[in-house]
């Protein structure tokens, strides 16, 4: 890699503060892409998606073949467990923050409600996402990485 591809850090350290589950879910309604986490052959799997909140519910587009629509189509009543993260961390300060949910994901049926998730949320992917699942937060967490008190002020 050149070092024209390296991009200075500022050597300030950071710090860590949690965010509240309201606040968290604030920071998340206010992105649209997020990695979705999900068990595959009993080891944990990331792919990347893009995202609406919705009364503080996650919604997911997917498609037939996906590895979660078969496995949320085949749940019980109460879902899968999945973890829902994004972020928005600046490449260059490494400030920002981080939210991760929680909790049950569940295929949504109701013609109506899917008709309306699909204007809700384009799909990034070029092809048929035809099913949407919903992400009903157990535990939302987050925090922010901000630079310490005295550390600003100087």
């Amino acid at each position: 890699m050149s070092s024209s591809n390296h991009r200075p850090i500022t050597a300030w350290p950071r710090q860590s503060l949690e965010v509240s589950g309201d606040e968290a879910l604030e920071l998340l309604g206010g992105v649209s892409l997020g990695r979705i986490v999900f068990t595959r052959q009993a080891l944990p799997t990331i792919r990347p998606v893009n995202h609406v909140l919705d009364h503080g519910d996650v919604i997911i587009r997917t498609h037939e073949g996906a590895s979660l629509t078969s496995q949320v189509r085949d749940a019980d009543g109460r879902g899968v467990v999945v973890a829902y993260e994004a972020d928005s961390i600046d490449p260059d300060t490494h400030l920002g923050w981080s939210v991760v949910v929680t909790g049950y994901a569940l295929l949504i049926t109701d013609p109506g409600e899917l008709a309306r998730y699909r204007s809700m949320l384009r799909p990034w992917a070029n092809q048929d996402m035809d099913y949407a699942v919903r992400i009903h937060p157990a535990l939302v967490t987050g925090i922010r990485l901000t630079v310490p008190p005295l550390m600003a002020d100087s």
